[in-house]
C-alpha cells in the first residue's frame, strides 16, 4: 500500500521536475557567487542572513546587482519558454516563438522611437525622467508592445484561420523593423549604439523597484498558462475536433495570445528582445519529458526556461571576459544548434511519408 502511494510522487515526470527544481538552486546561487568579483558561498550566506559584517562590498554587490540580475533571469527565461510553448501549439508549428506576432517588434520601434527620433529632436520626454533612461525605455517599450498586442487581438476577433492570423503578425513586424530602420537612417552614431546595446538584451537592467512591477505582471501571464493547460491540450486534436468537444476555440486562442502577449511585452520591455529561449526551450522539454501533455509541459517548460535564462546569464558573466557578454549572444549559441535540429528533424519526418 505505501508503495503505491508513493509511486505517483517519483514518476518520471516528478524525478525531473524535482532535477530542474535542484539545478536551479544551484546555478541561482552560483549566478550570486561568480563574476568579475568572486564571493564564496559562505559570504552569500553571510550577506543573505543580514550578517555580512565589514563585507559590506559583497552586500552591495549581490543585494543590489545580482540577486535581482538573477530573479530577472529566472522570471524572463519561464515567461519566454511558456510563452513560446503555447504559440507553437496554437498555430501547429514548431518554429513560432513568442515574438512571433510581432509584439517584440513593436516593442523594439517603442525604443527607437525615444532613442533616435525623441534624441535627434533633443527632446525632453517624459517630465522628470532623463531621455536615455532606464525608466524611460521600459515606458517606451511597454507602449510599443502593448499597442501591437491590442492590434493583434482586434485581428484575432475579426480573423479566425490561424494561418492569416500568423501572416498579419509577421507583417506587422515588417513594417515595425522598417519603421525602426527609417529611424536608424536618420539617426546619429551615439543614438544607434544606444539602441543596438538595448537590442543586445540584458538581465541586468531591472532595479529593485522595477522588479515591483515586473514580477507581479510575469506571475500574472505564468497564472493564466496554467489556466490553459486543458484548452491547449483539446487544441492539439485539431480545432474542428476541438469545437466538437464544445471548446470555444475563438475565446481560447484570445486568452492565449493576450498571455503571450502580456508576457512577451513585458519582458521585452525590461530585459530587451531576448531571442531562441521561448524557441528552444519548448522543444528541449518535450525531448526531456517525452510528453505533449500541458499539464506536464507547462511547469516542464516554466522551470527549463529558468534554468537556461540562468546558465546563460551565468556564462555571460564569467570572471575571463572584461565585460558580461551581451545575453543574446550566449542564447543564440544554445537555440541556433536546437532550431536546426528541429528543421533538420521536420524535413526527416516529411521524406518519411
Amino acid at each position: 500500500m505505501m508503495r503505491q502511494n508513493l509511486k505517483p510522487v517519483f514518476s518520471h515526470n516528478g524525478i525531473l521536475m524535482l532535477s530542474f527544481a535542484g539545478s536551479i538552486a544551484v546555478l541561482f546561487v552560483l549566478n550570486l557567487a561568480m563574476g568579475s568579483v568572486s564571493i564564496p558561498f559562505g559570504g552569500i550566506l553571510q550577506v543573505i542572513l543580514g550578517s555580512a559584517g565589514e563585507q559590506k562590498t559583497w552586500s552591495t554587490i549581490i543585494l543590489k546587482s545580482r540577486l535581482p540580475q538573477a530573479i530577472t533571469a529566472c522570471l524572463a527565461g519561464g515567461g519566454l519558454a511558456v510563452g513560446g510553448l503555447m504559440m507553437q501549439t496554437l498555430f501547429r508549428n514548431p518554429l513560432a516563438g513568442p515574438s512571433i506576432l510581432g509584439i517584440s517588434s513593436g516593442a523594439s520601434l517603442g525604443v527607437a522611437f525615444i532613442m533616435m527620433f525623441v534624441g535627434q529632436l533633443q527632446l525632453s520626454a517624459f517630465t522628470g525622467i532623463s531621455l536615455f533612461s532606464n525608466v524611460a525605455t521600459i515606458i517606451m517599450a511597454i507602449a510599443g508592445a502593448v499597442a501591437t498586442l491590442f492590434l493583434i487581438l482586434f485581428f484575432a476577433r475579426k480573423i479566425r484561420d490561424n494561418a492569416m492570423l500568423l501572416i498579419i503578425g509577421i507583417m506587422i513586424s515588417y513594417i515595425t523593423s522598417a519603421l525602426v530602420d527609417i529611424l536608424k537612417y536618420y539617426s546619429t552614431s551615439e543614438h544607434l549604439h544606444s539602441y543596438a546595446m538595448w537590442g543586445l538584451g540584458s538581465f541586468s537592467n531591472v532595479a529593485w523597484s522595477q522588479l515591483e512591477i515586473f514580477i507581479p505582471v510575469v506571475l500574472l501571464g505564468l497564472g493564466v498558462s496554467f489556466l490553459l493547460m486543458k484548452p491547449l491540450n483539446i487544441l492539439l486534436l485539431g480545432e474542428n475536433y476541438a469545437a466538437n468537444l464544445g471548446l470555444n476555440v475563438n475565446h481560447t486562442r484570445f486568452y492565449i495570445i493576450l498571455a503571450t502577449g502580456i508576457l512577451t511585452a513585458v519582458i521585452t520591455a525590461f530585459c530587451g528582445p531576448i531571442v531562441f529561449l521561448g524557441l528552444a526551450v519548448p522543444h528541449i522539454t518535450k525531448m526531456v519529458f517525452k510528453t505533449s501533455n500541458h499539464s506536464r509541459l507547462i511547469p516542464g517548460v516554466i522551470l527549463a526556461g529558468m534554468l537556461l535564462a540562468l546558465v546563460c546569464n551565468f556564462i555571460a558573466r564569467l570572471p575571463g571576459f572584461d565585460n558580461a557578454l551581451p545575453i543574446n549572444v550566449v542564447t543564440s549559441i544554445f537555440g541556433a544548434p536546437i532550431v536546426i535540429s528541429v528543421i533538420l528533424k521536420q524535413r526527416r519526418l516529411k521524406l518519411s511519408v
